[in-house]
């Protein structure tokens, strides 16, 4: 297909996957803000904004003294990663982005998936903080990142089984793999910022990815992190867990098949086979499971390169002479 065509699709496609990840995670914070204590909620925000890799609007998150403040703090910081038009990956500007792309590619996408993403990203242009704090701003994320489920749903019930779709998968599986990690390697930072780490962190993350009766099932009732790990990174059941995610970009790529350049064709088809192998033979490693987490996170920012050079801006072979 078009490379103008497979990048619009692909990147649609992880904008998606960033706003519904976003909108969970905040769904989960703003839980907290009933019942859990103040060093809790600070490391929710926290772990967000090192996520996504942006400073808050007062430029560094200050640990709340007063249920007042964490409040009126939290209004502020929902604020900002939902609404924020100047913050590229607040919930309103993924919707905004994803949908932009959809529309420049609406003959690669069916008319059911048109309507379902552009009624999502009319209902968001119509809110602000204002509207959903006062009432029920769980329930309003929950129903976010639902719309996002919806459009997933509607994708697999009436898009072809084409090229496209393979780019729309193979964008979400590149974002989900960057987002677990991101989380992963926040979680363990804020462990080591406290004296005593609370197993509440690793339980959001269970909830998060749809795993706390998977966890259950398999291990107790009691969280621990190494548990938690395991089942987040290598659960061939679970469909957001690392080793899944990486073994479906493998398949998609082997799906979509050789670029225009057959050299960076085959470096791109290289670092997914790798990093798949490379998640297969090294977990667990007690030892130093941070720097593999780290190791995985920049050679899946190496695989977006390699596929966005192989697929999207390749080299083009010179105009002929006249």
């Amino acid at each position: 297909m078009l490379a103008r065509s497979a990048q619009g699709l692909y990147w649609m496609s992880r904008y998606l996957e960033r706003a519904e990840h976003l909108s969970r995670l905040l769904w989960l914070q703003t839980e907290t803000l009933v019942d859990r204590p103040l060093p809790e909620i600070h490391l929710g925000w926290r772990r967000i904004y090192d996520m996504i890799g942006r400073r808050p609007p007062s430029g560094e998150l200050v640990a709340p003294d007063s249920d007042d403040y964490a409040l009126a703090d939290a209004y502020t910081l929902a604020d900002d990663l939902t609404f924020e038009r100047s913050n590229p990956s607040s919930v309103r500007s993924c919707f905004a982005l994803g949908r932009e792309n959809g529309r420049q590619m609406r003959q690669s996408i069916s008319g059911e998936m048109w309507t379902s993403l552009n009624l999502s990203y009319l209902r968001l242009q119509q809110l602000e903080i204002q509207d959903v704090w006062g009432a029920s701003p769980e329930g309003f994320f929950a129903e976010t990142a639902a719309a996002v489920d919806r459009f997933r749903g509607v994708a697999a019930a009436t898009m072809y089984r084409d090229g496209g779709r393979h780019f729309m998968q193979l964008g979400r599986h590149i974002e989900r793999a960057q987002l677990l990690l991101g989380l992963l390697l926040s979680q363990l930072a804020a462990d080591r910022s406290i004296e005593e780490a609370s197993e509440e962190g690793w339980t959001s993350l269970l909830r998060l990815y749809h795993a706390f009766e998977a966890y259950t099932d398999r291990y107790s009732v009691e969280v621990e992190r190494e548990q938690v790990m395991d089942i987040l990174v290598t659960s061939p059941r679970l469909p957001h867990s690392l080793m899944r995610t990486l073994d479906q970009i493998v398949f998609e790529l082997d799906a979509i098949g050789p670029g225009p350049d057959a050299q960076s064709s085959e470096e791109a088809r290289g670092e997914g086979d790798g990093l798949s192998a490379l998640l297969h033979e090294t977990w667990p490693v007690r030892d130093d499971t941070e720097g593999l987490l780290r190791r995985l996170s920049e050679r899946c920012r190496t695989l977006h390169d390699l596929v966005n050079s192989c697929y999207f801006e390749y080299p083009t072979a010179p105009a002929l002479p006249r």
